[in-house]
Parts: structure tokens; C-alpha cells; sequence
């Protein structure tokens, strides 16, 4: 009669949980949401995580707040997310960095990338553009790759910390053209390109939405862009491939992901929402205008592709010998 008790009181409790869980899908969003950029302000994450953000606050008619959490190459914000409540309103815009690359880079990771989180949307994907200081007496990356083997050590390559694309780019450029330079990892793209704009640093492989600006203005030099073909934004620029390093292809992605466990209503009703987002003339334009390209896919395309990057990534972590402790 006990174990009777004991197995319809879990039914009744496995039954109440559902039905909550099913209310808690139709009335959401019913509060602020939060998305979390494990970056600091101004940078491409921040940028891109503020676009959307926007359009959902439209669409859901509730307050999207952005709340910076930098530290660890992104791992610290991406860890927040990961231990927070699987209910929908709290999110985090994932990188290439904080959802591939660390996988590999980090010796010890405090979130698992993939079981960790449910997959919303792939936002957009963003090539990085090689940018160096004017005073850099190199007007393409030919000449940058001999001034580097020149003086060997002197030149320094900025980054917005270790493991992110900026930074595995800049790996992947030492190993292919076979280059010393010195990596300088910031807290963040914003610092690290106040400092390159200062001249403390020399060159960085900066994502195109925060470097696209300055290298209009005329105050950094575009060399080369890491996607395998040309952007859209910068068409003269000619990609890495092109200027003889066959193969290279490093580029960044920004996606909102929600912890693990959060009901598929939820993360359902947030792609729906952020798919249509993306399509908008308006969102288009922003992203264009920072040399994105819109993406807008499904929950479960953006969990394949995030498998296939890891596996990607870890091959490239492994050839560049990269690694943090």
C-alpha cells in the first residue's frame, strides 16, 4: 500500500510539474528577459546581443535587459547562464569562443557546451578583419608576414582574450605563416582596440562589426579578412586566402542560447520570435552595416553546428599549440 502512495503521489507531482511547465510556456515572456554578453560594452557580442535584443523587446512587449559579465575568455558570463534557471529569462549570446574554441583552449572548463545549454538561434555569423596600426609599415599581409620574420617578437597581436576567435585567428596566422609575434589578450574587443588605436599594440584580427568603423575612419589599416570569400562590407579587402595563405578561415559567430532543461515551448516561442527578428529590413541593415551576416536558423541546426565547430576548432586549438591553464 506504501510503494502504491509513494508511485501516484510522484505521478500527481510528475503531473503537476508539467502543467506548470505548460502554463509557465503560454504566458511567457511575463517579466524582463536578460541576456548575458560574457564581454565587455562596444564589442562585436555586445553590439550584436543589444540588435536583438531590441527587436525582441518589440516583439515580446516586455523589457530585454543586456547585462555585461566579462572574465575568462567569456567563460565567466557563459558559466552564469549555464547555472542559471531553465525558465527562458535568462540567456546568453554565445560565441565561436565561449561555445567552441574554450572547449579545447581551457584545461578546465566550468561549463560543458553542449550539455549545458539548449540552443536558441544562430544569429549571425561575422568574419574577422586583420587591421594594424597606421604606423605598421605594412600595406598588405605579405609584408606583414615579412616585417614580422624580421623582428621576431617585437610585433604585438591584440585580442579580446584568450580563446576567442580574435585570438585563435591570430594563432592560426603564427602556424600558417610561420610568424613570432606576441599575443596581448584584453578583457574584452573594446580595450583591446582603444590600446591598438593607441598605438601599445600593433596588429589584432578584430571582428568586423567593432573594427569596420575605424578602419573607414582611416584610423587602423584593413589588411585582410579571415572569411574564405570577400565581405560584403569591405569588398577591396581582399581574405587571407587570397593573399596566399591557402585555406585560412577563421571566422566568428554570435548565438543566443538558454540553459539547459529550459522547456522546449520556451525555446521554441524564442526562436520563432528571434528568427523573425533577424529577417526584418531593419535588422538586415544593422547587421550589414557591422559586417555580419544574418543566419536565423533553428534550435536544432544551431546544436549541430555547434557540434561540427567544436570539432572543427579543436583541430586548429591542437595545431597551434595554444593552450590556458
Amino acid at each position: 500500500m506504501k510503494n502504491v502512495k509513494q508511485l501516484l503521489m510522484a505521478i500527481l507531482l510528475g503531473l503537476i510539474s508539467v502543467n506548470a511547465a505548460a502554463q509557465g510556456a503560454a504566458t511567457y515572456p511575463n517579466k524582463p528577459i536578460k541576456i548575458v554578453v560574457p564581454f565587455p560594452p562596444g564589442g562585436a557580442t555586445d553590439i550584436l546581443a543589444r540588435s536583438i535584443g531590441a527587436e525582441l523587446q518589440k516583439t515580446f512587449n516586455q523589457s530585454v535587459i543586456v547585462e555585461n559579465k566579462p572574465g575568462g575568455g567569456g567563460n565567466l558570463g557563459a558559466d552564469t547562464v549555464a547555472k542559471s534557471a531553465p525558465d527562458g529569462y535568462t540567456l546568453v549570446m554565445g560565441t565561436v569562443g565561449t561555445h567552441a574554441i574554450n572547449m579545447s583552449l581551457y584545461s578546465k572548463m566550468p561549463y560543458d557546451a553542449i550539455k549545458d545549454f539548449e540552443p536558441v538561434v544562430l544569429v549571425a555569423g561575422v568574419p574577422n578583419l586583420l587591421v594594424v596600426h597606421p604606423s605598421v609599415a605594412a600595406k598588405n599581409v605579405k609584408e606583414l608576414t615579412a616585417l614580422a620574420k624580421s623582428m621576431p617578437g617585437k610585433l604585438n597581436v591584440a585580442s579580446s582574450g584568450n580563446g576567442t576567435s580574435i585570438h585563435m585567428a591570430a594563432e592560426l596566422y603564427k602556424v600558417m605563416a610561420g610568424v613570432d609575434i606576441l599575443h596581448v589578450p584584453y578583457k574584452g574587443s573594446s580595450p583591446a582596440v582603444t590600446d591598438l588605436l593607441g598605438g601599445q599594440v600593433q596588429l589584432m584580427f578584430d571582428n568586423m562589426p567593432s573594427a569596420l568603423p575605424h578602419a573607414k575612419a582611416g584610423k587602423l589599416r584593413p589588411l585582410a579578412v579571415t572569411s574564405l570569400k570577400r565581405s560584403a562590407s569591405f569588398p577591396d579587402v581582399p581574405t587571407m586566402d587570397e593573399e596566399g595563405l591557402k585555406g585560412f578561415d577563421a571566422t566568428s559567430w554570435f548565438g543566443l542560447l538558454a540553459p539547459a532543461g529550459t522547456p522546449k515551448d520556451i525555446v521554441a516561442k524564442l526562436n520563432k520570435a528571434s528568427v523573425a527578428a533577424i529577417a526584418t529590413a531593419e535588422m538586415k541593415e544593422r547587421l550589414a552595416a557591422n559586417g555580419a551576416d544574418p543566419v536565423g536558423n533553428s534550435p536544432a541546426e544551431f546544436a549541430t553546428f555547434i557540434k561540427a565547430e567544436n570539432e572543427k576548432w579543436a583541430k586548429i586549438v591542437k595545431a597551434s599549440g595554444a593552450r590556458v591553464d
